[in-house]
């Protein structure tokens, strides 16, 4: 028997409860895995609240990011012993995910675990960690260098852009991070590397095709009218990598950055991000991952505190990463 926090649809509402569970009840599977960490990101959020329509059948135990060790395995890749990683390919959506104690995974899903990390570390960064190094190496990829200028941070003290900041400080990059709330993270984002701290307020004015260029590149995390100010102000050359819609799927922009000053424009997806590359950019972020990146702020919850959790950080009552214990 082990222990899980498993979400049942009534009457049109999600209920999550803890549940005991038979190894018997997990879905198919190549390797069994006794969990270690999860962790509670926003789409986590939305799926236990019900607010936001994220899990696709119940019942359904929910966790987008687990961490932990190999109990069993059937596929030579893995054996009994080792320590893995799974971020998302739609688990805790569509396939029982890691707010258990244990869970069954498809082999093709997993990531050996760096050693320099703990399973802790791991859920500290993620999802959000992943996305953010695959969007910095997408600028790396585009040839901008740390000499072209600075790059633009959007949603910069976010999960995706607070570690975004930090990479490319990391890089030798000049960071520009732009936040909703300067005044209570401006001082957190420069302790991460951030040279330029700007208002979010700036970039929601309505965009002209082309603005002067002020930035070597960009990591957007907002999209929408935020999206297109900043490529309005991109350098000839430059590139920008795009991860989220916080702020809306829409991109009120013209062709005008990408014709005239060979703008490039990379969308970033960590979901279904194949294995070879994501091994890769979970080694990159074990080597430019500073300790000091690990003192942020970081609250440890037993399986029982996550729905009130979940609550909190869908209404925006969350700072930092929630790790969860198994």
């Amino acid at each position: 028997m082990f222990k899980a926090l498993v979400l049942e649809q009534e009457d049109k509402k999600t209920l999550a409860g803890i549940r005991q569970l038979e190894t018997s009840d997990l879905p198919e599977g190549d390797v069994l895995i006794d969990v270690d960490y999860s962790s509670l990101n926003y789409k986590d959020g939305l799926a236990i609240t019900g607010k936001g329509r994220i899990v696709r059948q119940f019942p359904m135990i929910p966790g987008i990011d687990l961490t932990g060790t190999v109990a069993e395995s059937s596929d030579d890749r893995y054996k009994a012993g080792d320590k893995v990683v799974l971020t998302g390919w739609g688990v805790g959506e569509g396939h029982w995910g890691g707010m258990a104690e244990k869970a069954r995974l498809n082999a093709d899903w997993l990531v050996p675990l760096p050693q320099k990390f703990d399973g802790k570390q791991a859920m500290m960064i993620g999802t959000a960690g992943l996305t953010a190094m695959l969007c910095v190496q997408a600028i790396v990829d585009a040839d901008v260098k740390p000499e072209d200028g600075e790059i633009l941070v959007t949603g910069a003290s976010g999960g995706v852009g607070s570690v975004a900041v930090t990479l490319l400080s990391q890089l030798g990059y000049k960071v520009a991070a732009v936040t909703g709330r300067a005044e209570v993270n401006g001082e957190l984002l420069k302790k991460l590397g951030a040279t330029t701290i700007i208002e979010r307020s700036v970039f929601e004015e309505p965009a002209r095709p082309l603005d002067k260029q002020l930035w070597a590149g960009a990591i957007d995390t907002v999209g929408s009218k935020v999206l297109a100010k900043v490529l309005s102000q991109i350098n000839y050359n430059g590139a920008v990598a795009i991860c989220g819609l916080a702020g809306g799927f829409d991109l009120p922009t013209t062709v005008m950055p990408f014709i005239l000053r060979n703008v490039r424009l990379q969308g970033v997806d960590s979901v279904m991000c194949p294995f070879e590359k994501r091994q890769q950019a979970w080694q990159r972020l074990s080597e430019l991952l500073p300790a000091s990146y690990f003192e942020q702020a970081c609250r440890e919850v037993a399986l029982e505190e996550v729905a009130e959790c979940a609550e909190a950080i869908t209404n925006g009552q969350i700072t930092g990463r929630v790790v969860i214990k198994l």
